[in-house]
């Protein structure tokens, strides 16, 4: 054998005794190992270039795509889930140029409405933006207004001033509505024939927003007793000094909500009950 027959400078050389990274797609669970830093984790997450890992201490750290992990013992180039990211996109705009973003057939463009004297009030302003993006284009259909209510103390001083009536009538999204509740006791003094009240269970909107949109599980446990919209931004290394990142924050999840297959059904349901409602009386109503 002639230890000097091969090219000690011939193209790949450096990485001759080397073995290749796999290509291999991003998934969840994956245990995977970073071998400069050592670090071991489950994936939970990935975004923006970045792969979220965490250990089996709940540690979580973040790291770049690439061939730069081991899986099973062997090295990897992780990628993101681009070609079923791709498709998914694709069926998302197929179905956005027939459906609303409620999942209502889109029609053709309509002049301007006269609003109905009917509304639709929400409590929170990021429940009501949610209202808007979701079920805005099938509220401007039907000509009712959502209009933002600030607190609940404030519900039935709204409705002796509206003065409900066939007609006229008032619904009423309430935040974090559960049983024997100072919530459930104002809608109950106010809800009558022309007055629906209704709400959702979720201790806040946010957490209506499915987790897997934002590539979570399930969303963080915050303690009791801890703000629970600063708990979660911190639970996911997000900014949350001041009303300025919480309002960051909830931009960045509602920018995540495009239909309401990204909402949980227990929304999804109290809001149609609304929209019914407030119409029942202009069924017949031309347009």
């Amino acid at each position: 054998m002639n230890r000097y027959s091969g090219d000690v400078l011939a193209k790949g050389w450096q990485r001759a005794n080397r073995r290749a990274a796999t290509p291999t797609p991003v998934g969840r669970d994956m245990v995977l190992e970073e071998p400069t830093s050592g670090f071991v984790g489950a994936v939970v997450a990935w975004e923006n270039g970045l792969v979220v890992l965490e250990d089996r201490r709940g540690k979580r750290r973040s790291f770049p795509f690439g061939p730069n992990f081991w899986l099973d013992g062997q090295p990897i180039d992780l990628t993101p889930p681009a070609r079923r990211a791709a498709t998914e996109r694709d069926e998302a705009q197929r179905y956005n140029r027939t459906h609303t973003a409620s999942g209502s057939l889109a029609g053709p463009a309509e002049q301007a409405k006269v609003a109905l004297p009917s509304r639709i009030y929400v409590e929170g302003r990021h429940d009501a933006e949610l209202v808007e993006k979701v079920w805005g284009s099938d509220l401007r259909h039907v000509g009712v207004v959502v209009e933002y209510l600030g607190g609940i103390d404030d519900l039935p001083a709204i409705v002796d001033e509206f003065a409900p009536e066939r007609g006229r009538r008032l619904g009423v999204l309430v935040d974090h509505l559960v049983p024997g509740s100072k919530e459930s006791r104002i809608a109950q003094k106010v809800t009558g024939d022309y007055v629906f009240v209704t709400g959702h269970e979720f201790i806040d909107i946010w957490s209506a927003v499915k987790p897997e949109r934002l590539g979570l599980r399930s969303w963080p446990v915050v303690p009791r007793g801890q703000d629970w919209k600063s708990g979660i931004c911190a639970a996911l290394g997000w900014p949350h000094a001041n009303q300025s990142d919480i309002a960051r924050a909830w931009r960045q999840i509602l920018g995540r909500v495009t239909s309401w297959k990204d909402l949980e059904p227990g929304l999804l349901t109290e809001v149609e009950k609304l929209i019914d409602f407030v119409t029942e009386d202009h069924l017949d109503r031309e347009g």
